[in-house]
């Protein structure tokens, strides 16, 4: 089997999420990850604001997701 069907790898997302929230948790503002995800909370609240279907909770969730995805993606 090669390297490029290990098992494992469908769930290192998981753990990569859990650490880098852990961190954000303990370190707030100093942890590097903090103020992207921040930044896409509020442009998905501005987006929300100028569309008319969607919630600003859900804009806010949906920005936030977005940035935390993007840190952990490798």
């Amino acid at each position: 089997m090669s390297n490029d069907m290990n098992p494992n790898d469908g769930n290192d997302w998981v753990e990569d999420a859990k650490e880098e929230l852990s961190g954000m948790a303990k370190e707030g503002m100093h942890h590097p990850s903090t103020k992207p995800v921040l930044a896409g909370a509020a442009v998905g609240v501005v987006a929300a604001a100028i569309l008319p279907v969607i919630t600003w909770p859900l804009g806010l969730a949906a920005g936030a997701g977005f940035m935390f995805y993007q840190r952990i993606k490798k």
